[in-house]
């Protein structure tokens, strides 16, 4: 008898070691002078010599409730995992939502990956 499992998602993942997950991580993305953004996110990004880009969420009570925020919390992170190989590598990443902007996947999912291409094209990548 074999064990059913979900669905083999291999190489589309989501481990800590593309998170940040320290205030110093955020603290010096934030130092870095390097922003994009749309009618959907903000984007601020500094070079990291990791090899692979991390993403931090920076969603604060002003965009809404609970409710909304884990909303645009979980649809960010979801849009990161499943193109995190179109992604530009190297980067440090923290994403914000734009004030008034609506929590849709295909916004989000589109907006993610211009603005972090556009982003590694000013810091010279």
């Amino acid at each position: 008898m074999t064990k059913s499992g979900p669905p083999n998602t291999e190489g589309n993942t989501f481990p800590n070691t593309v998170r940040l997950r320290h205030q110093y991580q955020f603290d010096a993305v934030y130092r870095g002078k390097h922003y994009a953004g749309d009618g959907v996110l903000v984007i601020r990004a500094i070079r990291n010599d990791v090899g692979r880009t991390r993403l931090g969420l920076s969603v604060s009570k002003k965009v809404g409730n609970a409710v909304v925020r884990n909303k645009w919390k979980r649809i960010i992170r979801e849009a990161f995992r499943k193109q995190q190989h179109d992604i530009p590598r190297g980067l440090d990443i923290v994403v914000r939502p734009k004030k008034g902007a609506v929590a849709d996947y295909h916004s989000v999912y589109t907006s993610l990956l211009n603005l972090c291409k556009r982003l590694d094209r000013k810091l010279g990548g």
